[in-house]
């Protein structure tokens, strides 16, 4: 006996299955790197950072996210499931508008920590910029219809 009880889990990622051998004694740490997985996931693509810096500026609606990165509608709920599921944005309902926002209180105090460092990362970037600037001019009442 080697004191090792190994266990078989099925990981799912992107629609993908993956088997993963782990040992009991470390199934906390295979937990941490699942969700650190799940964080470096959801900042693996451009448009959910370029969604982090706008929110960081102030709350959005879908449409003017949809307007201002040039996507679907679907695309960008999405994306910005995808970041409320790991916990850098939060929602709330007024009126007809669902707003969206940076999370100020995350749990995992690892959001917080990649979220203060977004500026020195990505601030400089030319669509990021870009960005800025479009927000200046957008309106919900405008863009968003019925």
């Amino acid at each position: 006996m080697n004191g090792f009880n190994n266990i078989c889990e099925y990981l799912l990622l992107d629609n993908h299955y993956f088997l993963i051998y782990i040992s009991s004694y470390n199934e906390m740490e295979f937990a941490m790197m699942v969700e650190n997985t799940k964080i470096f996931k959801a900042l693996s693509d451009n448009s959910r950072l370029r969604i982090l810096k706008m929110l960081q500026i102030k709350s959005l609606c879908v449409c003017e996210i949809q307007d201002i990165l040039g996507l679907a509608a679907s695309t960008v709920s999405k994306h910005l499931s995808i970041l409320r599921d790991t916990g850098f944005i939060t929602e709330e309902k007024v009126g007809k508008w669902v707003n969206y926002m940076i999370n100020t209180h995350p749990k995992d105090l690892r959001i917080s920590s990649v979220l203060s460092s977004l500026d020195f990362w990505i601030a400089d970037e030319k669509l990021i910029i870009e960005d800025k600037d479009k927000m200046k001019s957008i309106s919900r009442f405008t863009i968003c219809s019925s």
